[in-house]
């Protein structure tokens, strides 16, 4: 099963990246046939290797019904792996107070494929996971938390969407970074002005493009007052005087942040306004309607939720993803593992 190459430049370097590297990325939900659909799709375009969690006759089965060739596929089922033991002491010390008992932590690696598939991060068996096409982002989220863990330095994970807008020229080139889009409900200015350095370095690091930072209001440089405005500006302090190395400016309105003549007009001397490439919403809610909104209006690829922050990677999934998703989401996943945490942190 084939997949069209990448067209955006930007895309076409991820790929490129996640070639060479070759990283180990863990799909877990073997249940999923968009799944087993994307796991032959990335195989075929030599973007890493797979290795699918479950019963290797269940997969096999499903693969089978769903047309997809999984022969040579590593494929490990927690009951019957010789890591499962291991696995099971570590994730017990690791969470010592809230896991009773090591029984306890046996049977949740034995029967939660995403448990597992997180332990095989932390202990570097994997070098990343994707999932979240049949889990809610909690579900994802909550072995990521519990066991992979923050990176030291980070104070929250955060989520973002990296999107690729068609025959648009504002951006880099049409591509962006929208943060937090799929993860902190209500940041405060301390944790939005993290989401904006953690986001700016993930655009430098990861997507190797210099980042041009919105931290976007309804209102531009004091034309509203308003508690949510108030929030925004002093997270663009905040984040300035932390990073006064990264190109971070607001509140802006969305026009003033990627348009030039606007940006002009209504934040004159800005750095960012005009050109920004890594919008920062106020809370989930915009996040998350601008995303979905851009997506479907726009026509524009939308990868992620991708996660930041963790000490290793472990990414989320749109529930409404396609396979093609699932496989760019994998490419991304093999690029952030090559990068280690001190250079993405600093």
């Amino acid at each position: 099963m084939s997949m069209a190459e990448p067209k955006h430049p930007v895309m076409e370097r991820i790929w490129e990246k996640a070639r060479e590297a070759q990283k180990r990325i863990v799909l877990p939900e073997t249940e999923d046939e968009r799944v087993l659909k994307a796991a032959e799709m990335i195989k075929d375009a030599r973007l890493a290797q797979v290795i699918l969690i479950g019963s290797e006759d269940e997969v096999h089965k499903k693969a089978k019904e769903a047309g997809v060739d999984l022969n040579n596929f590593e494929i490990i089922d927690p009951k019957t792996s010789d890591k499962l033991e291991n696995y099971a002491q570590r994730v017990y010390e690791l969470r010592k107070g809230k896991i009773p008992s090591l029984e306890e932590a046996r049977n949740l690696l034995e029967n939660d494929y995403l448990y597992f598939g997180a332990a095989m991060v932390k202990f570097e068996d994997a070098d990343g996971m994707v999932a979240g096409a049949s889990h809610t982002t909690a579900d994802v989220l909550r072995p990521a938390f519990q066991i992979v863990k923050t990176a030291p330095g980070i104070s929250i994970a955060s989520a973002y969407f990296a999107m690729i807008v068609p025959d648009c020229p504002y951006g880099e080139g049409g591509f962006f970074l929208y943060a937090d889009s799929g993860g902190v409900p209500d940041p405060n200015a301390e944790e939005l002005a993290d989401i904006a350095i953690t986001t700016c370095l993930t655009m430098k690091n990861i997507f190797g493009i210099e980042p041009y930072c919105a931290m976007l209001s309804f209102s531009t440089k004091g034309s509203a007052n308003h508690p949510i405005v108030d929030k925004v500006i002093e997270a663009t302090k905040i984040a300035n005087e932390k990073r006064p190395d990264l190109s971070i400016d607001g509140e802006l309105q969305v026009d003033a942040a990627i348009i030039p003549e606007v940006g002009k007009k209504k934040a004159p001397g800005s750095s960012v306004a005009g050109r920004a490439n890594v919008l920062i919403f106020p809370d989930l809610n915009s996040g998350n309607i601008a995303y979905k909104l851009t997506e479907r209006l726009a026509g524009a690829e939308a990868y992620g939720p991708l996660i930041q922050g963790l000490s290793r990677p472990v990414n989320d999934l749109s529930r409404g993803c396609k396979p093609e998703d699932i496989v760019n989401v994998a490419a991304v996943v093999a690029v952030k593992a090559q990068i280690p945490y001190d250079k993405v942190i600093k």
